[in-house]
């Protein structure tokens, strides 16, 4: 079944800011805004939830912490111990103090690259895979605002297009998409 989907342009983040609150307050449902650079503030104008970015990071990091623990200890204390200035060798807590720069490297690094990998899957933003991306332009210097007709049935077309025109849009697009 084939979807009727809007495409709104604006030129100016302030512009589409105050037509997306201008749209919610009558009702209607703004799908997705695609911008070159974030938007402060939309993220609640559109009803977007806040994401659980943070969680998983911990999660990263808490699995680097464990692994370079692991590993610390396995390598330093158990397959290979060395009297590395004097420093006892049979017991990794004797040792801890020496670790620590190591551990928290390992936790950051792992931190870091769990979340840009989730980052990119989550969003779809995957190298080398196209871009889902309605105009080229919002890379740019352009501002878009997704509006489906199936998420506003209760308005018909040119109903949405009609106060769209009142928000201060300089292009609009309207195309089917499957």
């Amino acid at each position: 079944m084939a979807d009727t989907v809007i495409y709104a342009m604006y030129d100016d983040d302030e512009v589409l800011k105050a037509g997306a609150k201008k749209l919610v307050s009558k009702g209607i449902k703004v799908n997705e805004v695609f911008s070159p650079f974030p938007i402060h503030g939309i993220d609640p104008i559109i009803g977007v939830k806040d994401t659980r970015l943070g969680i998983m990071a911990f999660l990263y990091g808490l699995t680097g912490l464990m692994l370079a623990t692991i590993g610390m200890n396995y390598f330093m204390v158990q397959d290979w111990p060395m009297n590395i200035g004097g420093k006892p060798s049979f017991s990794y807590l004797e040792n801890f103090l020496a670790f620590v720069p190591i551990t928290f490297e390992f936790t950051v690094l792992c931190a870091a690259h769990g979340m840009a990998i989730t980052y990119l899957l989550r969003n779809h933003t995957i190298p080398g895979m196209p871009a889902e991306n309605p105009d080229p332009r919002t890379t740019d210097d352009r501002f878009v605002m997704e509006l489906r007709l199936s998420e506003n049935e209760s308005y018909k077309s040119d109903q949405l297009e009609a106060m769209l025109k009142e928000t201060g849009v300089v292009e609009l697009d309207q195309k089917e998409i499957k």
